[in-house]
């Protein structure tokens, strides 16, 4: 098979981009500088730390990052590795931020012969770009710029351990930017790193019931755990600002398809709401899946060590032969078995105790009260309330939409809309039909009225969305029944909402 120098040569342009933002790390891998002591400093290190730490910063929303910042974080990992004073520092990180960002305000550049196009090109890159200003203390702050995200990402151990993050980001930049081709790609990498976190999750799971055999691997593990949860939790915040943003954004062209490609746009916008809807779900999913395994599993990996100890100990060699083949005092006897001892034990009653409330329980469910009673997770529940609040304000704000100026609307016609807006992926989720049978059962709704005691209801969303729409809110069964899905089937209802107060 023949070689075509037109694949090798292909793309030269960006291969040498990518090769590029390299270079301000090179550059300060070439300075001769020492501390104090006259021992070398490391600037290559430190400016891959640089990197790690503007990227944290962003990752944590802290926008307010500059020289002194740096040099505190400098001095707070140093223990010794570098003799400097504050003054040391504060040049150090100077020095570092301006080769990633130049003094002058020109971008890095680099030359070079392109070999696709036979001519001398030039790229330009900025790793740190200014972010915010303080006038008051005349201190200058920055961020990561886009190809020091990239430089960072090449990092292969923050790649793997942050790949939702990261997918975040690059989504919520290629949003801003109106490339929803590339966000729809970018969504679908998120998908596929969920499912592997999900994979790690489960297999952490079997390893904490299968290996932990110590109090040091049960902390380990531990920690671990812990530290996928905080992350999830970050995560899902970053989830719901994007859902947040996406909705603005499909909200903002729904009033723009002037043209076929203003369509095509409004289309591309509506799947990226969908799919994103869908990893979201995924990840939630997977956000609650962790805090089980940090309480439940954790939790019975604890109690199986304890009781592996107790297994283990010999009754025999450990207590009774130490106390016959050693004469002991009797106090040291004593003291030796008295934790194998029962309580003191004294049988006695209260007359008041006739008169006590008396729990009274059916047969069965005295038998299912034998055994160990199973501790509520509140913690669980709440994230599954806050899920389901969320959920049921999506589906009220997509019925606003399908109403539009009207005051009512029957749920043929929503199930019509969610599958000509390219939402059917809803129809398919229990949460749907549990809102409009909720509806029904609490209509009618007072906006005004049962809006304080309902705003931390499972409806408490859907009425913040609905006060200053309407007074009432009112849900009516109809005749026929919809045959919705294969799955799901649910009677008509037909919903309205009225200015003036209802008292049906």
């Amino acid at each position: 098979m023949e070689l075509d120098a037109r694949n090798i040569t292909a793309n030269y342009r960006e291969r040498v981009q990518r090769l590029a933002i390299f270079d301000p790390l090179f550059r300060l891998e070439n300075k001769k500088t020492t501390d104090n002591s006259n021992h070398p400093i490391d600037y290559f290190s430190l400016g891959l730390l640089t990197l790690l730490f503007f990227f944290e910063n962003m990752l944590l929303r802290n926008h307010k990052t500059g020289v002194r910042e740096l040099a505190e974080f400098f001095q707070s990992i140093n223990q010794g590795e570098m003799d400097l004073d504050d003054e040391g520092y504060e040049k150090l990180a100077r020095d570092i931020i301006e080769v990633f960002r130049p003094p002058s305000g020109r971008r890095n550049s680099r030359s070079f012969y392109d070999w696709n196009t036979r001519q001398e090109d030039t790229i330009f890159y900025s790793i740190l770009k200014a972010d915010r200003f303080d006038s008051k203390s005349s201190t200058q702050y920055y961020s990561l710029d886009e190809q020091g995200l990239e430089l960072v990402f090449a990092t292969r151990e923050y790649y793997s351990e942050f790949q939702v993050s990261i997918n975040q980001l690059l989504l919520r930049k290629q949003l801003e930017r109106g490339q929803f081709w590339g966000a729809l790609r970018q969504i679908d990498e998120m998908r596929v790193a969920v499912e592997t976190l999900e994979e790690r999750i489960s297999r952490i799971r079997h390893e904490v019931q299968r290996n932990i055999v110590s109090e040091s691997t049960y902390r380990r593990y531990r920690d671990i755990i812990e530290e996928i949860n905080l992350r999830l939790s970050r995560e899902d915040r970053e989830f719901e600002e994007l859902q947040d943003f996406v909705g603005e954004t499909r909200e903002r062209l729904s009033y723009e398809r002037k043209t076929p490609k203003d369509q095509q746009t409004y289309e591309l916008i509506v799947r990226i709401d969908a799919e994103l809807f869908e990893v979201h779900n995924q990840h939630g999913n997977l956000f609650r899946e962790s805090i089980e395994l940090k309480t439940t599993a954790l939790q019975a990996a604890q109690e199986s060590l304890y009781f592996a100890g107790i297994d283990s100990f010999n009754f025999q060699k450990e207590i009774t032969e130490q106390l016959l083949a050693t004469p002991l005092p009797l106090t040291a006897a004593r003291t030796l078995v008295e934790p194998f001892l029962f309580l003191e034990h004294r049988e006695q009653w209260s007359p008041l105790t006739v008169f006590a409330r008396q729990r009274v329980n059916r047969r069965k469910e005295n038998i299912e009260a034998e055994g160990f009673l199973q501790a509520l997770d509140e913690e669980i529940q709440e994230q599954e309330r806050a899920v389901r609040r969320k959920n049921y304000r999506r589906v009220m704000e997509l019925i606003l939409q399908a109403m539009g100026e009207r005051k009512e609307i029957n749920l043929q016609e929503v199930v019509n809309y969610f599958h000509s807006s390219g939402q059917e992926q809803l129809l398919e989720q229990r949460f749907f039909y549990d809102f409009w049978i909720l509806l029904h059962q609490c209509s009618p709704i007072s906006l005004n009225r049962d809006f304080e005691g309902m705003q931390e209801s499972t409806l408490g969303e859907v009425m913040t969305i609905l006060v200053g729409k309407a007074r009432t809110l009112t849900v009516v069964e109809q005749g026929e029944v919809l045959k919705v899905t294969a799955r799901y089937s649910i009677r008509n209802m037909q919903l309205r909402l009225e200015m003036e107060e209802n008292a049906l």
